[in-house]
C-alpha cells in the first residue's frame, strides 16, 4: 500500500465495494496460468525430455529456495504481533526444518529435498555448498525473503498462496517421474508426496488471512499483485535454470 508522506493529505477512501469472499478467492485462483507448472522448462521436465544433468541442475538450484523458506516464514513471525497466528505459522518452519531425528515424517522439507538430491546423483556437499546455484536464482529467492522481512506479515502470508497451485505439480511428478526417469531412486520422491497435504492445510490458513486482511477493494487488488510477484519469482527461477543449462552444455560444465 502507498504510504502517506509527512505533511501530505491522507489518501482518499476507496469508494469501490470490495469483492465478496468467494469472488476474491476466485480472482486469486485465476492467476494459475502464471504458475511455473506452465513454464517450458517444467513442461519438458514432466515430459521426460531433460537429460540427467539438467534434472540435477534443477534440484540443486531449487534447493536454495527450499533452505530459504524457513527464513521467509521466520520473517512472517517476526512481523506478526498476534500470538495465535504465530503459533499456527510456526508449523511451517518445522515442516521445512524438520523435527527430532529427521527420520520418517520428521524429516522436514529441506532434508527430504536433500534426499531427492542424492537420488538424482548429487552429493550433500553439492547441495549445501550451493555451488551450482545460479545468480538469477539467488537474486529471485533473496528478493522473496527480503519482501517478507519488509512487508506487513499479512502481505508476506499472502505471497505464500502460490501453494494453491502446488498439489497439481507435485502429483504430476509422482505420477510420471518413475516411468520417465527410472534412474532416479524412488525414495527421493518423498518430498512431493509429503507436500500435497501440507500445502492444502497451508492454503486454508493463507486464505483465512487474506480474507480477513483484504477488507477493501484496494487491499484485494494489492493481494493479487503480491501473488503475481511470487509467481514471477518462481517463473524467473526456471528462466535462469533453462538458460544456464541448455541441452548442448559442455560436459565439463554439467553438475
Amino acid at each position: 500500500m502507498n504510504q502517506t508522506t509527512f505533511g501530505s493529505a491522507p489518501p482518499a477512501a476507496d469508494p469501490r465495494e470490495p469483492w465478496s469472499a468467494e469472488a476474491f478467492e476466485a480472482r486469486l485462483r485465476e492467476r494459475e496460468p502464471r504458475y511455473h507448472i506452465h513454464h517450458p522448462f517444467n513442461q519438458r521436465l514432466n515430459r521426460g525430455e531433460l537429460q540427467p544433468f539438467q534434472v540435477r541442475a534443477w534440484v540443486a538450484n531449487r534447493f536454495y529456495y527450499q533452505v530459504n523458506i524457513p527464513l521467509k516464514d521466520a520473517a512472517v513471525l517476526a512481523n506478526c504481533h498476534d500470538r495465535a497466528e504465530r503459533r499456527r505459522w510456526m508449523e511451517r518452519i518445522l515442516d521445512h526444518d524438520g523435527r527430532g531425528d529427521f527420520d520418517g515424517n520428521n524429516a522436514g522439507g529441506i532434508e527430504a529435498w536433500s534426499r531427492l538430491g542424492t537420488a538424482v546423483g548429487l552429493s550433500r556437499e553439492d547441495l549445501w555448498s550451493h555451488r551450482h546455484v545460479r545468480a538469477g536464482v539467488r537474486f529471485a529467492v533473496d528478493a522473496y525473503v527480503n519482501f517478507a522481512r519488509s512487508a506487513p506479515w499479512e502481505e508476506a502470508a499472502i505471497s505464500s498462496l502460490t501453494e494453491m497451485f502446488a498439489p497439481k505439480i507435485h502429483a504430476d511428478r509422482l505420477a510420471h517421474w518413475p516411468r520417465l526417469y527410472p534412474w532416479i531412486e524412488p525414495d527421493g520422491l518423498a518430498y512431493f508426496r509429503s507436500r500435497i497435504p501440507l500445502a492444502t492445510r497451508d492454503v486454508e490458513h493463507g486464505l483465512e488471512v487474506a480474507r480477513r486482511w483484504c477488507s477493501t477493494r484496494a487491499r484485494q487488488e494489492r493481494a493479487i499483485s503480491i501473488l503475481d510477484f511470487k509467481l514471477d519469482i518462481l517463473w524467473s527461477m526456471l528462466d535462469t535454470i533453462a538458460h544456464a543449462y541448455p541441452d548442448d552444455l559442455p560436459a565439463e560444465s554439467r553438475p
